[in-house]
């Protein structure tokens, strides 16, 4: 049987293969060539390929009646509103997208026609997922219109920070570094409005160790933080070390280590020594000063710090020092506001009691006639998005006494008595508790004779990453 062909107007192409008749087939055009339909012709029999015709240049932003074969771009910031789908027919198709990030706040309503279903059920449903698209497909009366693709991932460029390294949390529209060792904080990709490349960041160094026999408590190690405007959190007292705007490239971290502990004996006689150092881009906190232990030569004391570290009774059966229940002083090297405080002074006179160390936010108390001087207070921040202490003191020992408290922020209790003094908290920064003296007639092989060490601290980093 011949085909038949009713044209009102074929125009011929030189060299072109415009309509060959092949038995039952008819081909259009010769390979490579492109056909297309004149303007304002249109076509049936073709098919669709399951794609539609995304309407870019008609933003949806009220109710509206969806076509077959189209897609959408629903612009919701205004207010929520309603797509209505077309009668179905089988294999009718419509898409529907997220224009401005914005369904999780006003969703989009997409209802059937009439009774018509959506997956099995007559019902409207709603679009409420920030970025979502969808495309439905008409099937058949059973099932309606089924939902074919669906996606929550809204791929854009990132207006923002993006950044890796330590523990990474997220706080409202914030992301938080932690680093509670040494590592690499590195910025992928910077964000074109300046304000959101500022970081906020808390750097807190190690803290001080103590000394031992009715020694000194641990100075904190120096604590620096500054806020950026656009991380919104309750600061500590002590913000505002410096603002640092990042740029797209590796900051390496120093978390400082907390101070060895000092000693009475075995000889020599040592003070605790001194944290180390935590460091952040430009900003560097000092660690904490060593509390001093009873009976020291001034050479070996190294009690100033970030805070200093508490003072004890010096010179017995030694070059004494002078005044001999000095502390340390803190805020050393200064910087502003200051990253820690002086440590208190150990009682010059019986029963001598130790000094207790530094704190982020106070000065370590004096030994006193009947307790060894509690730790100064650390300063407490919610860069986390929680409140969390860190930088105290820690508490001096007791030489017939008890010993002092630790200030809160991770101070090390001082031990009583023939007690130990607490360590100070891991990454804290706390300075630790001063040991309680041997007291005479004390067996010297079970009598404590040896500080504790203090805490390491901690690097915290947080940005506006939505």
């Amino acid at each position: 049987m011949a085909s038949t062909i009713k044209v009102d107007n074929i125009q011929n192409q030189c060299g072109a293969n415009i309509i060959k008749e092949d038995s039952n087939t008819i081909t259009l055009g010769a390979s490579g060539d492109t056909v297309t339909l004149a303007s304002g012709a249109s076509q049936t029999g073709f098919g669709r390929t399951g794609t539609v015709d995304w309407q870019t240049g008609s933003i949806k932003t009220a109710t509206f009646t969806a076509a077959n074969g189209e897609g959408y771009f629903a612009n919701t910031s205004g207010g929520a509103f309603t797509m209505n789908l077309p009668a179905g027919s089988a294999g009718a198709i419509v898409s529907v997208v997220d224009y401005t990030n914005t369904f999780q706040t006003n969703n989009l309503t997409v209802a059937p026609n009439g009774s018509e279903k959506i997956g099995g059920i007559a019902s409207s449903i709603a679009l409420n997922t920030e970025g979502q698209s969808v495309t439905f497909v008409y099937v058949d009366a059973t099932e309606g219109w089924k939902n074919v693709q669906d996606s929550t991932s809204n791929v854009t460029g990132n207006p923002y920070v993006v950044a890796t390294g330590g523990t990474i949390t997220t706080c409202g529209n914030d992301k938080i570094h932690t680093f509670t060792g040494p590592g690499t904080f590195t910025v992928c990709n910077t964000a074109p409005c300046s304000a959101n490349n500022e970081v906020s960041y808390l750097v807190v160094a190690g803290g001080g160790g103590s000394g031992g026999r009715h020694g000194g408590g641990g100075g904190a190690g120096g604590f620096r933080e500054d806020k950026s405007p656009v991380t919104p959190y309750t600061a500590s007292p002590l913000e505002g070390a410096g603002s640092i705007t990042v740029t797209a490239t590796a900051f390496p971290i120093t978390v400082g280590a907390g101070g060895t502990a000092g000693q009475f004996a075995p000889t020599p006689v040592t003070s605790g020594g001194q944290g180390s150092n935590s460091i952040f881009s430009t900003i560097t906190s000092a660690g904490g000063g060593g509390g001093v232990t009873a009976g020291q030569v001034s050479a070996t004391i190294s009690s100033d710090g970030g805070s200093g570290g508490g003072g004890a009774l010096c010179g017995m059966n030694n070059t004494p020092r002078s005044p001999n229940e000095a502390a340390g002083l803190g805020n050393t090297p200064p910087v502003s506001p200051p990253q820690g405080n002086n440590g208190g002074t150990g009682q010059a006179v019986g029963p001598y009691n130790g000094g207790g160390g530094g704190g982020a936010t106070a000065t370590g108390g004096g030994g006193a006639p009947t307790t060894g001087g509690n730790g100064g207070a650390g300063g407490t921040t919610h860069i986390t998005g929680s409140p969390v202490a860190y930088a105290g003191g820690g508490g001096g020992g007791g030489y017939v006494d008890c010993g002092g408290a630790g200030g809160t922020g991770g101070g090390g209790d001082g031990g009583d008595n023939n007690t130990q003094g607490n360590a100070g908290t891991v990454n804290t920064g706390g300075g630790a508790g001063g040991t309680g003296s041997m007291q005479v007639g004390s067996p010297s092989t079970t009598a404590p004779q040896v500080g504790s060490t203090g805490g390491s601290g901690i690097v915290i980093i947080r940005y506006k990453f939505q």
